[in-house]
């Protein structure tokens, strides 16, 4: 007897149909094709045992099970469960008659009881993409797959319930998630705020600028100096995720099982603050069975690098690609994979190696030769990515001591969506542009060109601050994102003026500057 069940294979951001065919003839044999890693193969093993302890037999035949197609790499245990309605199908156990109408997936234990799997929003998607009546699937990712309209989610325990659900002995009512409730109820839920931050008014105002168009940023201060504490608190200034975002980062969050149980839409933007021991493929993706790494857990939201001298130098570099194209390929022998990789790049370091310059409670006891060598752990390419370098102060006692809260992130949040919505409409003729650190050159010259007045300002300071070249088009960027904080439909001196203050590390002298000032 020859029967199909249907579940799914996931690769990267890619999901495709696999027909599990099982064919039950006389003889004694198991065989599996359809290129099954070694947990595909192991499952033999897991459904015997969890149709005995549930009161079935494994049948008893020949067995033959193809997984179609055939070409593509069948990895992880979420086979387990077709596999076994296959099986019970062809033993006539199970009625075949509404097998073809559901996408089945799941890992079983000895016990016959469902395991939670990855990836089931994106497969849950495909089920409705590929007109399946419903998806079965274990009942811990009920609600993340019943994210998705039009499809009907049962959310099973164990083994038996599916045999009664295709045998019509009991009746399963499917998963409802109001998506659209659910997701903007919690858009704005966050721990932390900014008006818990005493003084620090002008590392806030980067961060808002930072914030408004999308760039990336770097603070430089001693331990204490709250850089840490700032940084935690960006995405709570954030302009919220749309449907599309959320809906794009849950599925890479899903595919890396990082959602937890009975979770639905991620409705906050995703804040990744990884360790600096972390290693290439950790952090940019891939590995044996190739998953996304922390820079598309952080797409629509914010990588943290805090200590980032302390990263391994060659780890740092393979930012530079993802920062510029904002997605990352993966390519191996077996495979090429592409995750997306839009995020803010937030990064956090000490000035000098002992960590202490301009602290007024402690001295400096580096020399300009050990800045400059710790400055060099950066390199030149990967400083160049970054639109704002600002320095941090320790904040004094006075400060630290007001009784009033700072400015909330409700606050500054209205002022950054108002400049994104400007940059949305003058960006909307240009694919791939949403904000004003995407600008390529032509567009740069296009909206970003500083008048007279504000052109002779900054050559003044490229040239007495031995501005580097590169400097130029990132100033230009971010005196655009300052000008749409205020509303100004072109970029004045006093844009510029401001824009060239978050340029720290690119003056010529600076570790010598601050050897002196020392």
């Amino acid at each position: 007897m020859l029967v199909k069940t249907y579940c799914a294979a996931v690769n990267g951001m890619d999901v495709t149909t696999v027909t599990v065919e099982v064919s039950l003839t006389r003889g004694i044999k198991f065989h599996l094709s359809g290129l099954a890693d070694v947990a595909v193969k192991e499952s033999h093993d897991r459904i015997a045992a969890a149709l005995r302890n549930n009161g079935f037999k494994f049948p008893s035949g020949d067995v033959t099970v193809n997984m179609a197609p055939a070409d593509l790499k069948k990895e992880g245990s979420s086979y387990d469960l077709p596999l076994a309605i296959g099986l019970l199908a062809a033993s006539g156990k199970v009625d075949d008659k509404e097998l073809k109408d559901y996408m089945i997936v799941g890992e079983m234990g000895l016990d016959g009881n469902l395991q939670p799997v990855r990836g089931a929003l994106p497969i849950s998607i495909l089920a409705r993409k590929e007109h399946f009546k419903g998806l079965i699937l274990p009942k811990q990712n009920a609600r993340e797959a019943a994210v998705v309209n039009n499809l009907k989610v049962y959310g099973m325990e164990n083994i038996t319930d599916v045999v009664k659900f295709f045998n019509g002995d009991t009746s399963y009512t499917p998963t409802f998630v109001d998506t659209r409730k659910e997701f903007y109820e919690h858009q704005y839920q966050f721990d932390l705020d900014y008006s818990d931050v005493r003084g620090q008014e002008n590392v806030k105002r980067a961060l808002e600028v930072a914030a408004a168009g999308g760039h990336n940023l770097i603070m430089v201060g001693p331990p204490g100096s709250g850089k840490s504490m700032m940084a935690k608190r960006l995405p709570t200034i954030l302009p919220p995720l749309s449907l599309a975002e959320s809906l794009e980062t849950t599925q890479i969050h899903s595919i890396a099982g990082k959602l937890g149980t009975d979770s639905s839409l991620i409705s906050q933007r995703p804040f990744r603050a990884p360790h600096h021991s972390i290693s290439q493929s950790a952090l940019v993706g891939g590995g044996t069975n190739p998953q996304p790494g922390e820079i598309s857990l952080a797409h629509n939201g914010v990588l943290f690098a805090d200590e980032l001298p302390e990263f391994n130098k060659s780890t740092l570099e393979v930012l530079r690609q993802p920062l510029e194209d904002r997605h990352i390929t993966i390519s191996r022998v077996k495979y090429t994979i592409d995750y997306p990789c839009s995020f803010m790049f937030v990064a956090a370091m000490n000035p000098c190696p002992c960590g202490y310059y301009n602290d007024p409670t402690h001295n400096c006891v580096c020399t300009p030769g050990q800045i400059q060598r710790y400055l060099n752990k950066i390199s030149g390419p990967l400083l160049d990515r970054i639109d704002i370098q600002v320095e941090i102060t320790p904040v004094p006692f006075d400060e630290i001591s007001k009784t009033a809260p700072g400015e909330p992130s409700a606050a500054i949040r209205e002022r950054v969506i108002k400049a994104r919505k400007i940059q949305e409409e003058r960006y909307a003729p240009y694919k791939g542009v949403h904000c004003n650190a995407q600008m390529s050159e032509r567009l740069m010259h296009q909206f970003a060109e500083p008048d007279e007045q504000g052109l002779e300002l900054l050559r003044m300071a490229m040239k007495k601050l031995n501005l580097s070249a590169r400097a130029y088009s990132r100033i230009l960027k971010v005196a655009r994102t300052i000008a749409d904080l205020d509303g100004s439909e072109h970029v004045q001196s006093s844009h510029i003026a401001e824009a060239v203050s978050y340029r720290n590390l690119d003056r010529a002298d600076w570790a010598d500057m601050k050897y002196n000032k020392a």
